[in-house]
């Protein structure tokens, strides 16, 4: 088929490159423009981007879709699909209605639960066992359009980290599976019971509350592993917490229970911190950071 591809992190690239190694035209591929990054701010090539220069494919960056000159140069491809995968520019219906065979979409959750930009982080801090990946024909509205065919995995104790990199794998071959047969997958209508929204993650929400429940901080932990990182602050330093396990213990939350930096938490529970990491620092255990950084049992947090 002849298609354009349209996506931007690293949870795209492997549909892109299933895609070209299926034998599938890949006209171009779009994604965000490239932004600022590392310690001196260059100018940076999304994944995707870096990902299509490598293959050979011409590579669009628009600021915007909205423009009849962004559009009438999309409507130039003359694709037979375009295929999307977390791209992070809304399609205006005159893109959507370019390709012989519409826009298929690779979204990472069980539709219709969790629509939006934050699928996968959203199902890890709600406690769900299970979470999926659907193709789906785009329409206008958001994440709304049927489904040709999906697939579920289990989340377990899987970081935000772990669960993006095998839904990608997933959707890779679930969009090459629905390409070579498009008449054996047909679009099938959401279920109107159970939407729920993903809403983007605030920076903010990275705070830890001691007052929580261990579990519901043990499940932040994983949902912001690797960004943007549930951390706390301690003598004037930023420690994110990468990895932690619920424990027995209890007390005032945010109190340090022992010497392996148990924390009382809400709800008389506890939590083990097992991987941190201080500002610049490489990620270590917590017993680690404990020979070069106090925090003794008793400390409040």
């Amino acid at each position: 088929m002849r298609i354009v591809f349209m996506g931007t992190p690293d949870f795209a690239v492997p549909t892109l490159r299933a895609l070209a190694a299926a034998g599938h035209e890949i006209v171009a591929a779009y994604s965000q423009p490239p932004r600022p990054a590392g310690r001196g701010k260059a100018l940076t090539p999304s994944p995707v981007q870096a990902a299509a220069e490598a293959l050979g494919v011409p590579v669009r960056t628009p600021l915007t879709l909205r423009d009849a000159e962004a559009q009438a140069d999309f409507a130039a491809l003359a694709p037979d699909v375009a295929v999307v995968a977390a791209y992070g520019l809304i399609l205006p219906k005159a893109v959507l209605a370019v390709p012989l065979h519409g826009c298929l979409n690779v979204h990472g959750s069980l539709l219709p639960r969790w629509r939006g930009a934050a699928p996968i982080q959203r199902a890890i801090l709600a406690g769900d066992a299970v979470t999926g990946i659907g193709i789906m024909q785009m329409e206008a509205g958001l994440d709304t359009g049927p489904v040709r065919l999906e697939e579920s995995v289990e989340i377990g104790r899987k970081t935000a980290g772990e669960l993006t990199d095998e839904l990608a794998g997933l959707g890779a071959r679930l969009m090459v599976q629905v390409l070579a047969d498009l008449a054996g997958h047909p679009p099938i209508q959401q279920a109107e019971a159970g939407v729920t929204y993903a809403a983007k993650i605030d920076k903010a929400e990275a705070r830890i509350d001691w007052r929580q429940s261990a579990a519901q901080i043990e499940r932040q932990v994983r949902a912001f592993n690797p960004a943007p990182g549930a951390f706390f602050e301690h003598g004037g330093e930023r420690l994110k917490l990468l990895r932690a396990e619920v424990v027995d213990g209890s007390g005032a939350p945010g109190t340090v229970l022992d010497g392996t930096l148990t924390i009382s938490c809400g709800l008389g529970s506890a939590l083990r911190p097992t991987l941190v990491q201080r500002a610049g620092r490489a990620p270590m255990t917590a017993a680690e950071l404990l020979r070069g950084f106090a925090i003794p049992p008793g400390t409040q947090l």
